[in-house]
């Protein structure tokens, strides 16, 4: 083949063999690269002959294209990876994943299985089949198709885990909206990710409208969304009647309009979108994630293997699921076979009373659940438990001392991370057989770091964000949390500049701030924005945090830099003291609590002010650090610490 090419440019003569001595065979691209190089350089030649001699005939001119053409082909068969065959895929090899097959294997295998379980209201996996099918359906007798929006508004009832399977089953797109959201900032997201229709909760109802209104006014193209109220038996019944006066359609006479047979559409690509999430957007508007079939596939298996969860699962909705659906937990029961137990409201109460009841084996929870557990009073508490209940908590890093109070109650806690754009947690901190032997203090530090990449997620990487570089496994350097893989979500949506930033160099962006350890698990120090810069040094919040929380009288903190005359900025401690604790002398108590941070912390770690009070949440229990920074820098620069 070499002989053949050489041959026929060197009769060209216009030193063509000159680039095929520095062909390197070893590396396609660069091969494919070179070789286009020559493509280039014998066209030209060719040109020059036809101009040279322009009396040969263009048949032999052409004979002279098709030599080249042939050259080059085989030149680049050369540098083309084959497999070991060139069989296709096809419709019997090939199926696009998605979690929606889950929920047809339960209803054929487990077909009598309780699959939800809300009041006094309990259906089969049989019967929940049937009720996504009548759903998706329904939709599609409406101007719902691929790529349609459908925004759900509720708390964790039946309907809306019929959502998450309903909605794509029709093609369409999922947009579990957060209901602590006020009328403005829902009118947004109903815009920006143009919703045909909105399921509304009862209760929520008059939510729902006001946000249609405000859209309507900042919209010259609106066009009002089908409304679906969702009944309750919770709720008064008055409410219901309400929406539908209004001419909202009722969701159960919705859901029974549909065909129980439908024939379903699975996506014909896997990288169709399944659902829409939105980021808290705390300093601006949210951003709408977008995921795909394949990830909400690949992360539900991820998240029960790694979390040890077998069949039949009893799971009960503590956390809400509409953040990063449920954690993929919403598929992922269908995937098990196992028990959606609801809860509309989470107290420490229901918690411990539907353990009992329902046989409950696995919650998830954001760490302010569990501390409320932790400091539930005498007769909200219901002990010792039946048996060893699996708790996988995320959204903040869990302090030690929390994780440690929820073992000795007989919780199993699991900690693991992630973000709204990973399909909610993708890392997790794995237990290991040999920390059985430590105490429990040091079994508790260990089980808070962030962990280890889940199995579906390819890169995770701790980088030097000007170097690319990973960073020392020190546990000391600290760098961004980077990730890429079938666990990333395919992209901001409508927002092409956040994405470039979100996705530069070929990895995901995190934005939070960690170390990685000795033994390769990754510990998360701060968000980029909240780390404490006092006198040149930084100053991790988180630890902070960690170290208050261990403080006798306190039920939550969260630390924030404040403006100070001296040291640039130092830390303020927002502190919720616990039930029972006398509040009466605040100056007293900031003094023991600075006192108690000393023994426990380098003393430029040490808070100069405290402050007490209620601490403001998101939806999914993270405290709203916004809010704090912007208290602290109303309260001006520390000038002399009274503390």
């Amino acid at each position: 083949m070499r002989a053949v090419f050489c041959y026929f440019v060197s009769d060209l003569g216009v030193g063509t063999e000159a680039y095929f001595h520095f062909l390197p065979l070893q590396n396609v691209s660069e091969f494919r690269y070179n070789l286009s190089v020559i493509i280039l350089h014998i066209t030209f030649s060719l040109v020059q002959f036809s101009i040279q001699y322009p009396s040969e005939s263009f048949s032999l001119l052409n004979v002279r294209w098709c030599c080249m053409l042939h050259a080059v082909e085989a030149l680049w068969e050369m540098g083309v990876e084959k497999d070991i065959d060139d069989l296709p895929k096809n419709d019997a090899n090939y199926t696009a994943l998605t979690p929606l097959w889950f929920l047809e294997r339960a209803a054929l295998v487990h077909s009598t299985r309780t699959s939800l379980v809300h009041g006094s209201r309990s259906y089969t996996w049989q019967q929940t089949y049937q009720r996504c099918r009548r759903l998706a359906s329904a939709l599609s007798n409406l101007p719902v198709d691929l790529g349609s929006t459908v925004a759900v508004i509720a708390p964790n009832i039946p309907a809306l885990y019929e959502a998450h399977f309903g909605i794509p089953m029709a093609g369409a797109v999922l947009n579990a909206v957060n209901i602590r959201l006020n009328a403005s900032a829902i009118a947004f997201l109903l815009s920006h990710s143009s919703a045909q229709v909105v399921m509304v909760d009862q209760d929520l109802f008059s939510l729902a409208q006001e946000s249609l209104r405000i859209w309507s006014l900042k919209s010259e193209s609106f066009k009002p969304p089908i409304l679906i109220v969702i009944g309750d038996e919770h709720c008064h019944p008055k409410s219901l009647r309400d929406a539908m006066d209004k001419g909202a359609i009722e969701y159960e006479s919705f859901v029974e309009s549909g065909d129980p047979d439908f024939r379903w559409k699975p996506p014909q690509d896997e990288w169709q979108s399944i659902a829409l999430g939105y980021t808290s957007g705390t300093t601006a508007n949210p951003k709408g994630v977008v995921l795909h079939h394949r990830g909400a596939y690949l992360m539900s298996l991820s998240g029960a293997l790694h979390w040890g969860m077998h069949e039949g699962a009893i799971y009960l909705w503590t956390l809400p699921m509409f953040h990063c659906n449920g954690w993929c937990y919403t598929w992922t029961l269908a995937a098990l076979s196992g028990t959606n137990i609801c809860l509309r409201q989470v107290t420490a109460k229901a918690v411990y009373e539907a353990i009992t009841k329902y046989k409950v084996t696995h919650f998830c929870a954001a760490p302010v659940v569990l501390n409320t557990i932790v400091n539930a009073s005498p007769n909200e508490v219901i002990l010792p438990l039946p048996h060893v209940v699996h708790v996988n908590t995320a959204g903040a890093a869990p302090p030690p001392s929390v994780i440690a109070a929820m073992s000795l109650r007989g919780f199993r806690v699991t900690h693991t991370y992630g973000l709204s754009e990973t399909y909610g947690p993708s890392t997790i901190c794995a237990w290991k057989p040999e920390w059985k032997s430590f105490p429990l203090e040091k079994q508790a530090w260990l089980s808070a770091r962030q962990g280890v990449r889940y199995i579906a997620l390819e890169g995770l990487e701790i980088m030097n964000t000007k170097t690319m570089q990973p960073v020392p496994s020190d546990g000391v350097t600290i760098g961004e949390i980077m990730m890429r893989g079938n666990a990333v979500m395919k992209g901001y949506l409508k927002n092409p500049k956040a994405n470039e930033k979100a996705f530069a160099n070929g990895w995901f962006h995190s934005g939070d701030l960690a170390v990685r350890h000795p033994d390769g698990y990754i510990e998360i120090k701060d968000r980029s924005k909240d780390i404490i810069i006092s006198g040149g040094e930084n100053i991790s919040s988180v630890e902070i945090e960690s170290i208050l929380f261990s403080h006798p009288a306190i039920l939550e903190a969260s630390v924030v830099a404040r403006a100070d005359e001296k040291w640039g900025e130092s830390p303020c401690a927002f502190v919720t003291l616990k039930s029972g604790v006398d509040s009466s002398d605040e100056q007293l108590l900031a003094e023991d609590i600075v006192k108690f941070c000393r023994t426990k912390m380098p003393g430029y770690w040490v808070p100069k002010s405290v402050v007490f009070g209620p601490l403001p949440k998101t939806a999914t229990g993270k405290t709203q650090k916004d809010l704090l920074r912007a208290k602290a820098k109303e309260m001006g620069p520390v000038i002399k610490s009274k503390l």
